[in-house]
């Protein structure tokens, strides 16, 4: 694992509370998980899709989820891989992009369009997204993140109910 446990960090929880220590149970789905993580969102060789670029789409999904935990370890995720502060915020905004890179805010929108409504994932959508550089790999990696960070958003809501009716 690259970085601690991010849905035990998102839900608030420790490794000793009892929801904590409930979810260690599963080893397999908590490592599975974090190496989900890792795999998308810091990978050794991001490829087709930059380690900003990654970054900022998975802000973005956690943004459009509303889930503060998850948008500010994604905002300071874009800030080590090296993001300026207008990058920053504009994938941190559900909003349309302009302060960033063409490509960047083509992708930020296509991550946007894939959370809220997939089926707007049309054939001209992608063929403009190749035609700023992303091969077909790389629109899947987008929509992995987009995926995977909804998992993640859903796997600490849960976790930060659990552990509510735990202390009530």
């Amino acid at each position: 694992m690259n970085e601690p446990d991010i849905v035990d960090a998102a839900a608030g929880l420790s490794s000793g509370s009892p929801i904590g220590m409930l979810r260690r149970q599963r080893d397999v789905f908590v490592r599975h998980t974090q190496g989900s993580h890792d795999v998308l969102v810091v990978p050794r060789d991001p490829a087709g899709v930059s380690l900003v670029e990654r970054a900022a789409a998975a802000l973005r999904v956690a943004t459009i989820e509303r889930d503060p935990a998850l948008s500010a370890h994604y905002r300071e995720q874009l800030r080590r891989a090296g993001a300026d502060a207008a990058t920053i915020a504009a994938a941190g905004q559900d909003a349309e992009v302009s302060a960033a890179s063409p490509r960047l805010a083509a992708i930020l929108r296509h991550v946007a369009l894939v959370a809220t409504a997939p089926g707007s994932a049309t054939r001209a959508r992608l063929d403009a997204l190749q035609q700023l550089g992303l091969a077909p790999r790389d629109i899947v990696t987008l929509a992995q993140i987009v995926a995977f960070v909804s998992y993640q958003v859903r796997v600490a809501a849960g976790l930060r109910a659990l552990a509510q009716e735990v202390r009530a």
